[in-house]
């Protein structure tokens, strides 16, 4: 299929140009925000290359798509910019010396793109083939994505200012959003991904987007998201024991009395 293929060969391309880039600045840290430009030059492309599908259904996602990646990516190029590279990646390549480029080009590139094109799928499929007109569940695909989109970017933005406040080092971020899941920028992920399965699922291939939805969450949730990151954040934040007794990991929810 013509969207498959070129989302395939897009991903390819892209992240073996980054893997070279990576080489040349060791640092394998702009993985991470060439991730969330991945999913919107996988959008154009297939917008480009396929005309079978609806065109409202067809810009919608690239829409959808387009403002989630840009702002994604922005965010993290603002955060990490003169931090060096994570730290992840520096013990990856202390671990394997001078094996590292090569393990990184599948562990970390080949990875990171094969996860991208699954994650992907609504994206590409809901733009093929002719169907009905924009229905119900694409107006509730948008709604759940404008959840996503707000948890992600206020809970980014308070987040920020906390860190901003120099009497805040060292101390639990409690607040806004905060107060109600440990996580509300990974919980605004996934809905913005389950927005645009929704809206892709009208179609019929387009149902495959809900895998690629379920893949985001289980990563948010259970392997890179929530548990690596609360792993280090349980050393170094004192009383965060007490946090994740009260607060929801993911979904929101009122915390617990203390």
């Amino acid at each position: 299929m013509t969207a498959l293929a070129t989302a395939a060969i897009t991903i390819a391309v892209l992240m073996v140009t980054t893997w070279l880039i990576s080489l040349a600045m060791k640092n394998a840290s702009i993985v991470d925000i060439v991730w969330g430009l991945g999913f919107v030059l996988v959008a154009w492309a297939v917008r480009l290359r396929v005309d079978t599908g609806l065109p409202a259904r067809q810009n919608l996602l690239v829409a959808l798509t387009t403002i989630w990646g840009l702002r994604l990516a922005g965010y993290l190029l603002w955060r990490n910019h003169g931090n060096g590279e994570d730290y992840r990646y520096r013990a990856m390549r202390k671990h394997w010396g001078a094996r590292f480029p090569l393990v990184s080009l599948v562990t970390v590139f080949g990875l990171q793109g094969v996860l991208m094109f699954i994650v992907s799928l609504g994206v590409q499929l809901g733009q093929t083939r002719n169907a009905p007109e924009l229905g119900w569940l694409a107006y509730v695909g948008v709604a759940v994505w404008l959840l996503g989109i707000f948890f992600e970017w206020v809970g980014d933005a308070q987040l920020a200012r906390f860190k901003a406040d120099a009497s805040n080092a060292g101390k639990v971020m409690n607040r806004g959003l905060w107060k109600f899941t440990r996580h509300p920028n990974y919980f605004g992920d996934a809905c913005v991904w389950w927005g645009i399965a929704l809206v892709a699922a009208e179609t019929t291939v387009g149902k495959w987007g809900l895998l690629g939805a379920l893949v985001m969450t289980i990563l948010l949730r259970r392997v890179s998201g929530v548990v690596l990151l609360e792993k280090s954040l349980s050393k170094r934040k004192e009383g965060y024991a007490e946090y994740v007794a009260r607060t929801s990991a993911f979904v929101p929810r009122p915390p617990k009395a203390a």
